[in-house]
């Protein structure tokens, strides 16, 4: 038991504590050197029309926090149904909630305020870097796309998985900048964060047993013909 507590905090907690320090660093920063990120927030403000204003409002929800959590709770219940065990569904669950972890503690302190345009969406308590619907998007569909690709032998179905998985934190971000929501920067920090929380929850559970396994066989002792 000891040391499966000692793996979890040294492959899970100590890179989400890395993660939240350099998120936070990254936002103080930001504030720190002015980026002109304004003017592309007007710019897109300025185009606003009826349809997109429609379709990004399907694409924000793509990534709002109750479908989140319950796309996370019905993929993690299916996922144990249909392999039998909790692997595929610690991994999504440790991936969506790694980088909602971090998130929540980074961006009050970091406190930027949302573009100087009209918002199309009430503003939530938190502030505008990092952004979490990115982050959120990233670690559910991304985890999602990557448990679904191992499991599926055709290439072609691969492909569009991860075509998938993809666009739609894509269609969030841009969803949440035209939205007048937040900045470049917000949702390029989380597109990586949500990347960040991806890999670690992957290589922490997913790939330990490919590990172990490996290491097994390099340990194995060679018996002579």
């Amino acid at each position: 038991m000891t040391e499966h507590v000692k793996y979890y905090a040294r492959a899970i907690l100590l890179p989400l504590l890395l993660m939240a320090a350099v998120t936070y660093g990254a936002g103080e920063a930001i504030l720190a050197w002015p980026t002109g990120e304004a003017g592309l927030s007007r710019s897109l403000a300025a185009d606003r029309t009826s349809l997109w204003n429609t379709l990004t409002d399907y694409g924000t929800s793509l990534s709002d926090t109750p479908y989140i959590v319950a796309l996370t709770a019905i993929a993690a219940i299916l996922f144990r149904l249909l392999w039998k065990r909790w692997l595929e569904s610690a991994f999504l669950i440790v991936a969506v909630w790694s980088q909602s972890l971090v998130f929540l503690a980074t961006t009050e302190v970091v406190g930027r305020h949302r573009p100087p345009v009209q918002h199309l969406d009430p503003a939530p308590p938190t502030s505008s870097f990092p952004s979490g619907h990115v982050s959120a998007a990233v670690a559910f569909y991304c985890g999602l796309a990557l448990v679904l690709s191992t499991h599926v032998r055709n290439r072609a179905l691969q492909v569009l998985i991860w075509v998938l998985g993809v666009a739609a934190p894509l269609i969030v971000a841009f969803s949440r900048m035209y939205r007048g929501m937040h900045f470049f920067t917000d949702v390029t920090w989380g597109l990586l964060l949500g990347v960040a929380c991806v890999i670690v929850a992957a290589r922490a559970i997913l790939y330990r047993r490919e590990r172990q396994e490996r290491r097994r066989e390099v340990s194995r002792p060679v018996v002579a013909a």
